[in-house]
C-alpha cells in the first residue's frame, strides 16, 4: 500500500477493503459506535436480564435452605453486614467464573463457525477477531448482573435471627408482594395502554385521510407505540407475582382432576408463588419476543402480498427493449416457449412491443409501451382485471385508467395518436408530436413519413395497473398493426399468470426458473408482484431467522430456570416426598407429579407469552404496514406451536433429573434426614 501511495497525486490515499467496510459501518452512527455491535449486544443484555431472574430465584432458595446455618453464624457472633457481604461475595465469584466460561465458550463457537465456511454460502466471509471488549464487556455484565440479582437474597439473609437455629426449617416462601410493586405495575400498564391507543387512533385518522399527527410526525407516533408496548410488558412482568400464580392455580385446578399425580403437582405449585412468578416471567420474556417477531413477519408477508396484488395486474412480466434488441439481447421466441413450460406458469402471452408517445386530453405528453395481442381473450388469461365487455380490434386500443407514473386518472379524447420514430424524438424535445404528423395520422389511421410511425385509435379504458412501471401507460392493440407494417417492433414482452400452489411448487422456485430461462439475454428484465414478493419474503425470512436465533438464547436460559426451580423444589420437599412414598405413592406417580408441575410452569407462561406476542405483533404491523395497504392480522400457528412444543419438551426433560433425585432416597432415610 505504501508503494501505491507514492504514485498517487497529492491528497489521495490508499485504503484497504476491510478498513473501508469498517468506516462505512461506523459512518452509519455517531460517536464512532458500531451499529452492529449495539444490535447484537442488545440481545445479549436481554439474555442477561432473563438470566438475572433465574439467578435471583436460585439465590432466594439457597438462602432459604441455609437459614439454619445463617442462624448459627448469628449465634456465634456474625452480624447482619457480614452475612450481607458474604452472599454478595458468593454471587460475585459465581458471576466471575460463569462469565469466564461463557466468554470461552462464545469464542470457541465463533472460531468453529469461521472455520466451517458456512458463511461463504451467503456470499460473506468471516474471520475471528479478538479484542479487549470481547473479554471485558461480557465479564463485567455477567458479574454485575449476578450481584444485582442476589441483592434481594442478601437482604433476606440479614433478616435471619439466632433463634431460628433451634426451630424447624420451613422453606416455603409465603410472603406477599408489596403494594408499591402493585401500584407501579398498574401505572405502567395504564400508561402503556394509553400510548398504544393514542398511536392507533392517530394512524386510523391518517388512513381515513383526516388531519393527524401521524401524517406530520410519524416517527413520534411509532415511537409512542413502541414505548407503550414496552411499558405494558414491563408492568406485566413486575406484576407477575400477582396474576401468574393465580392463573396457574386455575389451570392446575383443572389438571388436578386427571389423577393423584396431577393433584400433588397442583398443590406443590401453589406453595411458593413468588418463585413460580419469577420462573414464569423468565420464560414469558423469551416466548413473547419470539411470538412478536413471528407475528410481525407473517403480517408483513401477507400485507405486502395483498398490496402487491392490488398494484399489479400481471404476476410476472419479462420485457426486452429497443436497446436490448439492437445489442442482440432481446428475448427470443424460443426462450418464451421455454418460460411458458416452467412448472407453475399457468398461462402466458409473448407479444411484440414499441415505445411510442401520445398526448392526453390535457395536452400532456406521455410515454406509452404499445403491445400487440391477438384479441382480448388472450389477454384475459394473464391479466387479473375485469375485461368483460371489452374488445380489441384494428380501430381500438385498450388503455389503463390510471398513470403508472403519477397514479392519477389519464384524461383521453375520443381518439388518441401514438407516434414513434423521428417524430418521437421531436415530441420529447417539444413535449408532443408535431401538428402535421398528428393531423396526417388522424386522417389516415396510420402512416409512415421520414422514419416516423403514427397510429390513431379509439381508446377504451380499463383499470389494469403496472404492467411495465417504466412507462406512464401500457396500451394493448391488435397484433395486426405489427404484422402489416403499421408499427415496427423494437422489443418483446411476455406476460405470465402464476399458479404455484396448483402446480405443487414453491413460488420462489417458479420465479427463479423463469429468470434462468432469460439469463442468456442480458437486456431482458423480469418484474412483477411475484418478483417483489420473493425479494420481500427472502429479506423478512433472513431477519426473522437472525432475531429468533438470538432470542432463542433467552428462551433456553429460561428453560434452565424451570429445571433449576424443580431441582430446588425437590430439595425443599424431601420430607414431603418421603411421606408420600411412605403412604403408598409409587415412584412413577412421583415422577409424573414433577412432570406435570414442569408442564404447568412452561405451558402456562408460554401460552401467555404467545398471546402477548401476537397482540404486540399485530399492533406493530398496523403501525408500519397500514401505510402500504390493508393490514393483515394473522396468527402464526407454526412458529408459536414450535415454541410451545419446545418449551413442553424441555420442561419434561428438565423434570427427569429432579424426579430421579426425589425417588432415589428411601422414604425412611429421607424422613430421618429431613
Amino acid at each position: 500500500m505504501k508503494q501505491v501511495s507514492t504514485l498517487l497525486p497529492k491528497h489521495f490515499s490508499v485504503q484497504s477493503r476491510a478498513a473501508l467496510v469498517e468506516e462505512s459501518v461506523k459512518s452509519m452512527s455517531s460517536g464512532e459506535t458500531s451499529i452492529t455491535t449495539i444490535f447484537l449486544l442488545s440481545f445479549g443484555i436481554l439474555a442477561m436480564l432473563v438470566a438475572a431472574l433465574v439467578i435471583a430465584n436460585t439465590f432466594q432458595v439457597l438462602v432459604a435452605q441455609r437459614r439454619r446455618t445463617l442462624a448459627l453464624l448469628r449465634t456465634i457472633g456474625a452480624n447482619k453486614s457480614q452475612l450481607y457481604v458474604s452472599v454478595l461475595f458468593e454471587a460475585g465469584v459465581l458471576g466471575l467464573i460463569a462469565s469466564a466460561l461463557g466468554v470461552g465458550l462464545g469464542i470457541g463457537l465463533m472460531a468453529a463457525l469461521c472455520q466451517s465456511g458456512l458463511m461463504k454460502a451467503t456470499g460473506m466471509t468471516m474471520r475471528l477477531v479478538l479484542s479487549g471488549p470481547v473479554f471485558t464487556v461480557p465479564m463485567a455484565f455477567g458479574i454485575i448482573m449476578t450481584v444485582i440479582a442476589s441483592l434481594g437474597s442478601a437482604r433476606s439473609a440479614t433478616a435471619v435471627t439466632p433463634l431460628e437455629a433451634l426451630r424447624p426449617i420451613e422453606l416455603t416462601d409465603t410472603r406477599r408482594a408489596g403494594v408499591v410493586r402493585a401500584v407501579i405495575s398498574v401505572l405502567l400498564i395504564v400508561a402503556g395502554v394509553a400510548l398504544c391507543a393514542f398511536s392507533v387512533w392517530q394512524m386510523s385518522e391518517n388512513i381515513a385521510g383526516r388531519d393527524s399527527m401521524a401524517d406530520k410526525q410519524y416517527p413520534l407516533v411509532l415511537l409512542a407505540a413502541i414505548i407503550g408496548c414496552a411499558l405494558i410488558f414491563l408492568g406485566l412482568v413486575l406484576s407477575a407475582t400477582f396474576w401468574l400464580p393465580v392463573l396457574m392455580r386455575g389451570v392446575g385446578a383443572l389438571v388436578a382432576l386427571a389423577g393423584p399425580s396431577a393433584k400433588v403437582a397442583h398443590a406443590n405449585i401453589q406453595k411458593n408463588p413468588r418463585r413460580v412468578a419469577a420462573t414464569g416471567a423468565a420464560l414469558l420474556i423469551g416466548v413473547t419476543l419470539v411470538s412478536t417477531i413471528a407475528t410481525g413477519a407473517a403480517s408483513a408477508k401477507e400485507t405486502m402480498n395483498d398490496a402487491l396484488a392490488t398494484r399489479y395486474s400481471v404476476d410476472v412480466v419479462a420485457t426486452g427493449s429497443d436497446i436490448s434488441q439492437q445489442m442482440g439481447t432481446d428475448m427470443t421466441g424460443k426462450q418464451a416457449s421455454e418460460a411458458a413450460k416452467v412448472k407453475g406458469v399457468q398461462s402466458s402471452i409473448y407479444a411484440p412491443t414499441r415505445m411510442m408517445t401520445m398526448k392526453d386530453a390535457d395536452g400532456k405528453s406521455l410515454s406509452v409501451l404499445v403491445v400487440g395481442v391477438d384479441g382480448v381473450d388472450a389477454l384475459r388469461k394473464v391479466v387479473r382485471s375485469d375485461l368483460s365487455g371489452v374488445t380489441i380490434d384494428g380501430d381500438s386500443v385498450l388503455m389503463p385508467k390510471y398513470s403508472a407514473a403519477t397514479g392519477k386518472d389519464i384524461p383521453l379524447d375520443k381518439s388518441v395518436t401514438f407516434t414513434a420514430g423521428a417524430a418521437e424524438a421531436q415530441a420529447d424535445a417539444t413535449n408532443g408530436p408535431s401538428g402535421n404528423d398528428a393531423n396526417g395520422s388522424a386522417e389516415n389511421g396510420n402512416g409512415q413519413s421520414g422514419g416516423t410511425q403514427t397510429l390513431t385509435l379509439k381508446p377504451r379504458k380499463v383499470d389494469y395497473r403496472r404492467i411495465a412501471s417504466n412507462y406512464a401507460a401500457v396500451a394493448f392493440v391488435d397484433a395486426s398493426h405489427f404484422t402489416n407494417g403499421g408499427i415496427k417492433a423494437d422489443g418483446h414482452i411476455m406476460l405470465m399468470r402464476i399458479d404455484a400452489e396448483g402446480a405443487g411448487v414453491a413460488l420462489n422456485d417458479v420465479f427463479t426458473n423463469v429468470q434462468n430461462v432469460f439469463s442468456a439475454s442480458a437486456g431482458v428484465t423480469v418484474t412483477g408482484p411475484v418478483a417483489e414478493r420473493t425479494q420481500w419474503e427472502t429479506m423478512i425470512n433472513g431477519m426473522m431467522a437472525l432475531l429468533v436465533g438470538l432470542i432463542a438464547v433467552a428462551v433456553l436460559i429460561a428453560l434452565v430456570g424451570v429445571a433449576n426451580t424443580l431441582s430446588l423444589s425437590v430439595i425443599e420437599r424431601t420430607r414431603e416426598s418421603a411421606t408420600l412414598r411412605a403412604i403408598g405413592m409409587t415412584r412413577g406417580q412421583l415422577r409424573r407429579s414433577l412432570a406435570v408441575e414442569a408442564l404447568l410452569l412452561s405451558l402456562v407462561s408460554g401460552v401467555v407469552g404467545v398471546i402477548l406476542g401476537t397482540l404486540f405483533g399485530w399492533l406493530g404491523s398496523y403501525m408500519v404496514f397500514s401505510l402500504y395497504g390493508d393490514t393483515v392480522f394473522p396468527f402464526e400457528w407454526a412458529t408459536n406451536g414450535v415454541v410451545l412444543g419446545v418449551a413442553a419438551l424441555a420442561a419434561l426433560l428438565a423434570s427427569v433429573a429432579p424426579a430421579r433425585r426425589a425417588v432415589k432416597t428411601p422414604p425412611v432415610e429421607a424422613l430421618a434426614e429431613a
